[in-house]
């Protein structure tokens, strides 16, 4: 390709700007977009005192992607100790980005575009929606629950998962993520939460339905662990069965999917209790699916946590770029 791979990246959490940061060191167009029904930690306390999308997974995109020296980094990821009682738990860079929204009358999506210059950004980082979403879960028993926090804390089996606007509206992404998705080169998801990082964004009508309808590659990044209160049991397989019933077809081209063993006892429990158990593989049943199943050692293991080898994920993706992308036994 002459120009530069359009690579767009759909997701949240903390597994998002792993690939990011890996993928700005490479010849690629990058456009983040990032969830917005986050209700937890400092996100969640700002957006119950003034109205606005929760900022944190969009602070770790805008770092991951920022050129400016470590230091000035450091500065807008600085979260203050819990005993300050005034700013506790809070991240600076989460009340920029309030204040930047606030100034902007609560246009979220035009105050990330001024903090991407201020931060040197290389890429697009965009919101998913430009209003404050709420997810809601229906679950196995019938039941439902509205937020992501206490859907993640009901341990009940989801069934599906949609996203409602807090001010009543139809949950819609702005004209420049649909454009992005629609004109990118490859599709990411993930990794990251299933229902809680992934889903969010798709269950948008309009972004679901430019997924569906991009030519794009869309590449699906497994999650290494089972989640408590999300995927428990789950193999690779069900992940992308999830997915595909969620859209009502079946859109997934590409899964990546780590082969390489979690060292027994490695992983402590007690700093990572959201995660389980190794994802189990189910190769038949993601064929079924329709996918093109890559598998590798993507494992990186720090500080007694599982996390993907951004590097390696990247590499998978660029030798993913330009080959034709449906499914070759």
């Amino acid at each position: 390709m002459s120009r530069q791979p359009k690579i767009v990246m759909i997701g949240g959490g903390t597994g998002l700007p792993v690939i990011l940061r890996g993928l700005r060191k490479r010849n690629v167009d990058i456009t983040a977009i990032v969830t917005v029904a986050d209700d937890g930690g400092s996100s969640g306390v700002i957006r119950d005192y003034i109205n606005v999308v929760p900022p944190g997974d969009i602070r770790n995109a805008l770092v991951a992607l920022s050129n400016l020296p470590k230091l000035e980094k450091d500065i807008f990821q600085y979260r203050f100790k819990s005993d300050d009682q005034f700013f506790s738990g809070h991240a600076i860079g989460n009340l920029i980005i309030a204040a930047l929204s606030e100034m902007n009358g609560d246009n979220i999506f035009e105050a990330i575009q001024q903090l991407s210059a201020m931060l040197k950004v290389d890429g697009y980082v965009y919101p998913a929606s430009n209003t404050p979403l709420t997810l809601n879960a229906k679950f196995s028993d019938g039941s439902t629950l509205a937020g992501e926090s206490e859907i993640s804390a009901a341990g009940k089996t989801i069934k599906k998962v949609w996203v409602t606007a807090i001010d009543d509206s139809k949950p819609q992404a702005v004209p420049e993520v649909i454009d992005a998705i629609l004109d990118a080169d490859q599709i990411v998801l993930g990794p990251g939460s299933l229902f809680t990082s992934i889903l969010p964004n798709l269950m948008i009508n309009n972004v679901g339905q430019a997924v569906l309808q991009s030519k794009a590659e869309v590449v699906y990044i497994c999650n290494i662990m089972t989640q408590k209160g999300e995927t428990e049991h789950f193999t690779d397989a069900q992940h992308v069965r999830v997915l595909h019933e969620h859209l009502h077809q079946k859109f997934i081209n590409t899964v990546l999917v780590n082969t390489e063993p979690v060292p027994d006892d490695y992983m402590d429990r007690q700093k990572y209790d959201e995660y389980l158990d190794q994802v189990k593989h189910d190769f038949n049943g993601l064929r079924a699916e329709g996918c093109r199943v890559i598998t590798d050692n993507f494992l990186k293991l720090k500080d007694h946590g599982v996390f993907h080898n951004g590097n390696q994920v990247v590499e998978e993706l660029m030798q993913l770029i330009g080959r034709p992308h449906s499914w070759v036994d």
